[in-house]
This record gives C-alpha cells, structure tokens and sequence, in this order.
C-alpha cells in the first residue's frame, strides 16, 4: 500500500525538543556469545504504553551445530511478541502450538492465567551452516481484567501484515492500528507496534491517536527537533505532541510502538507479570511444585519435554 502524504505533519523545530520525555540506553549482556540488549522494563520507565520488556537479540551469528535453546519456562499475566529480522525460532508452548517463525511475521502468545513455551533453534538450520539470529522479543502487560482468561497463540505470515510504503518508507504494522491500518493480530488494549526502514533523509510521522509512543533504533540513526539519536537508543515522548523522525545519511530501521496505558503499574519478577503480589506468589508456587503431568496450571510444550527452567532461586 502506499505511503499516504497527508499523514505528513511537519518536523518539530528545536524549540519542541522537550517533546521526548524519557531516553533510555540500554544495556548490553552478552550470553556466550549472542547479544541481548533490554530497554525495557528500566529505572526510568516500566512500561511504554502496554509494553512492559523489550528485548533486542543478536544481530549474532552461530557455528554449525549452534544456535538457541531456550528451555520450557513459564509465563502469566502478559503476551509474548517475537519479531525477527534474520534467522528463526521454532516454537512450541503447552496449549500444543508447534510453529516456526521467519523474518517478517509474527508469533503472539497470550499467557493468560498461565502458559509454558521454548524457543529453539530448528535442527535443519543448525546443520545448515547458515545460521545467523536478529531481531525483537516484547512482552505487553494485559488489562488486569485479562490476567486470567485462557492462553491462546496466534501465528500472522509477513503478507498478512499491513504494509505501507513511499516517500523512502516501508513500514511493516505488526500489532494494533496505526496510519490507517489495523494488523490482524487480536489485541486486548489498544495498541501499535511497528517495523520501519527509512532511506536517507526520510521522514516518519508517529500516530498521534495513541496515549503512549516511542521509538526504538535497531539500525542507523535519526533526528528529532535537531538532536541526533543512535542505533540502541529508546525514545518515549510526551503524549499527543505532533513528532515526525527523520532518517539519517545512512538511512534507518526502527521499532514503533505504544498504545494505551495500563490502569496502574504491574508487578514483575522473572517471567512472570501481574496487577497484584499474590498472582505472582501463586504462579511461583504452581511452577515450583514440578509434576507437569498433573501439574493444574503448567504443563511443559508437547515435544519438548525432557527439560525446563527451574524456578530462580532470587
């Protein structure tokens, strides 16, 4: 689809600077040779909008033989989004879901009041010899109404996603509604969540609709009221500014996104989100008991259940 002009407010001058009220610089962790860096949650915001982590992953290559594996763990309380921009997942969770993932689409997996999933690596691109992993992992805190419903997954292929491009914009809607468009994935709040690729000099307009927005580079740099950001930056700006990015010499890739805030903040700990303590005291308890066979909240993903990840110890 293309780009629509009139969606083009224009750039903010120096004067509108204060429009971004939180930067954040993530810091990086290396795992044994593949990279995460998490904006969120931070010390200086929890969430942006329902989004409560923010995981970049890689860009990493692996040898022959490696890859990822990330063992059968729980979650409750909040929605999982894998993006990527190079390499797979293959995915299995314990409602049966066994689904790969490749650049351009989207895996969303609601936990509801309780959900187990691993992500691995898949054998054919382990012996492949190419085998290179980038791109974003979410999760989004669910309105405390929807803590407890059923977990569901939700698999969208890259045609399926809205795509909107022009004027040196390609921009990929992979949640939420957003410049026009809605992407097919079912929300429980409202939301956006965006894959952008800007040429040199390009210009984006972020959705004024939306309570909660920011930015995320994963490539290149952008200006914003003549101040430079780079690449693992994070933008939050105050709500209902008019804010147009503009991509700088060598271009840019981004991740928008934002939404509506949560009626109160969310309580973390390990992979666990919830409005309330005790969810979390429970969901604790259930995943330590063990026995998944008979386990009432947490049972390990079909064909993948030889190990999982105990319950942390702090």
């Amino acid at each position: 689809m293309s780009w629509n002009p009139l969606l083009d407010p224009e750039t903010p001058t120096a004067a509108t600077l204060d429009s971004i009220e939180t930067l954040i610089i993530p810091r990086a962790r290396d795992l044994g040779g593949f990279e995460v860096r998490r904006a969120l949650p931070s010390p200086r915001r929890q969430m942006v909008g329902p989004f409560i982590f923010f995981d970049q992953m890689g860009p990493a290559e692996f040898i022959t033989g490696g890859g990822i594996d990330v063992r059968p763990h729980p979650h409750i309380g909040l929605g999982t989004v894998t993006y990527l921009y190079q390499g797979e997942f293959e995915h299995r969770d314990s409602i049966g879901t066994h689904q790969m993932i490749y650049p351009g689409e989207v895996n969303w997996m609601i936990a509801g009041k309780g959900v187990t999933h691993s992500e691995r690596t898949s054998e054919g691109t382990r012996a492949s010899g190419k085998n290179s992993l980038f791109g974003i992992q979410t999760w989004i805190a669910l309105p405390e109404n929807k803590e407890d419903i059923d977990p569901v997954f939700e698999h969208h292929g890259k045609a399926a996603l809205p795509f909107l491009e022009g004027e040196g914009k390609e921009v990929r809607l992979i949640l939420g509604s957003a410049w026009g468009e809605r992407a097919p994935v079912t929300m429980l709040s409202e939301t956006f969540y965006a894959d952008v690729i800007l040429a040199p000099g390009a210009k984006l307009p972020l959705p004024e609709e939306h309570e909660d927005r920011g930015l995320y580079i994963t490539q290149g740099a952008v200006e914003i009221a003549g101040q430079t950001f780079e690449t693992g930056q994070m933008m939050v700006f105050r709500p209902g500014d008019a804010i147009t990015v503009t991509a700088g010499p060598q271009g840019a890739r981004l991740m928008a996104l934002g939404g509506e805030t949560m009626g109160g903040p969310r309580h973390i700990w390990w992979n666990f989100v919830a409005s309330s303590k005790e969810k979390i005291e429970e969901a604790k308890q259930a995943w330590a008991a063990g026995d998944f066979a008979h386990n009432p909240r947490f049972h390990l993903p079909p064909g993948d259940e030889d190990e999982y990840i105990p319950l942390p110890t702090r």
